[in-house]
């Protein structure tokens, strides 16, 4: 922030010169003043001088008049332009309080509407965090500034959760619900972030908020899992498989957790088997075609004369009918561009959001000079498209962030 801080301190300074030059030309016209007191007092003294030589029979009368008119001549010619300098001087006090009062002032005005929070979160945000609890720190200190954002809460809560702060979790999961419009993905991490402050209690809220994600989306994966692990806690061993065999169904071939649900439907099975009761077949899992999407991002002339080489282009892919966080993310620079980058579940940001499982995306291509995916100054959109359109895509940055 020290450069920022200079260079408020330089404008301010600009500003304070054009009060502060005024005041010092008025002290200049007082120096005048004076002067022109010096030169009446020295004009009257050399009156009496000539008085006295007329008194004295040295001058005669037209010597007089001579010396009189010559030392009047010398006295005009001294106080010439002084009364503009005098009528300088009106009101100079104004300037010395306001040049004393600006710093101040604009400094309270800049604490009270101004934007350092977001200055030092940008510059924050362009370095990778060290730890969890910094990236925390940052989205908690980034939502204070922009507490209208989905995408935000939603982090956030994925940050608690990982932090087994899952009462915090619930909170932000709520606010995301709130702002996303209740997406059924957003409503089963809240969910599942209730079922884990309440101490693994299905309560009432719990279960609503689950049938609402289910009835939205009965492929929501957070809320299958969920349910799964209530019902097997609860010892409904074929409530738990139905779930748990539903949710495995979505899932991609090569997810590191389809192993780990197998794993629970097979000890439920056990468990139904120990207890003389007879489960029910086991599900047979669909395969789940891989999505891979290629896209050339590029961006028009009128754009590329406003950015510079190694500002952040990110290309993603999101929902039209999903969450607000993108499904899959690439990184590069505008000096790589135009370049061609291929989108896959490889490349999503969380394991239960995949391409694959959403028919309908769009494209997004943002240059963000912060490194920020969520804000930038400019974007490409593409239209709304299949993922299971073949052939390549294309997004242009053209437009200016409006986000």
């Amino acid at each position: 922030m020290i450069d920022f801080w200079l260079a408020a301190g330089l404008l301010l300074l600009v500003a304070l010169a054009f009060l502060l030059v005024p005041l010092l030309r008025g002290r200049k016209a007082q120096a005048e003043e004076d002067r022109t007191a010096l030169n009446v007092a020295l004009y009257q003294e050399r009156l009496a001088e000539l008085g006295s030589q007329r008194d004295a029979g040295t001058l005669d009368a037209a010597q007089f008049e001579a010396g009189r008119a010559e030392a009047a001549r010398e006295l005009l010619s001294d106080t010439e332009g002084a009364g503009d300098d005098r009528r300088s001087r009106l009101g100079r006090a104004a300037p010395l309080v306001v040049a004393l009062v600006l710093p101040f002032l604009a400094l309270g005005l800049y604490l009270h509407w101004g934007a350092s929070d977001k200055v030092e979160l940008a510059r924050e945000f362009a370095t990778a965090p060290k730890s969890m609890e910094e990236m925390t720190s940052r989205l908690e200190r980034s939502l204070k500034a922009q507490p209208d954002s989905a995408e935000g809460w939603y982090f956030l809560g994925r940050a608690y959760m990982t932090q087994n702060r899952a009462a915090d979790a619930a909170k932000a999961f709520e606010q995301a619900a709130r702002l996303s419009g209740r997406q059924p993905e957003v409503l089963g991490q809240w969910a599942q972030a209730l079922y884990f402050a309440g101490d693994k209690a299905l309560s009432q809220q719990v279960r609503d908020l689950a049938d609402e994600a289910l009835k939205k989306d009965p492929q929501e994966v957070t809320t299958l899992g969920l349910l799964g692990i209530a019902a097997f806690e609860d010892e409904k061993y074929t409530d738990a498989i139905d779930y748990w065999g539903r949710l495995v169904t979505v899932l991609p071939q090569d997810d590191p957790s389809r192993d780990a649900i197998a794993g629970g439907i097979e000890r439920a099975r056990q468990r139904m088997v120990e207890k003389g009761q007879t489960p029910p077949e086991a599900p047979v899992a669909a395969a789940t075609a891989g999505v891979t999407l290629k896209v050339k991002v590029d961006l028009t002339d009128a754009v590329k004369g406003q950015v510079k080489p190694d500002d952040s282009v990110f290309v993603f892919a999101r929902a039209v009918s999903g969450p607000p966080m993108p499904l899959a993310v690439k990184r590069l620079k505008v000096s790589d561009l135009p370049s061609e980058v291929s989108l896959s579940d490889a490349d999503a940001m969380m394991p239960q959001l995949k391409l694959s499982q959403h028919p309908q995306v769009q494209l997004v291509a943002r240059i963000s000079r912060a490194g920020n995916a969520t804000a930038g100054e400019w974007i490409g959109r593409s239209a709304s498209l299949s993922t299971s359109q073949a052939g390549e895509q294309s997004v242009t940055i053209d437009s200016p962030d409006q986000k």
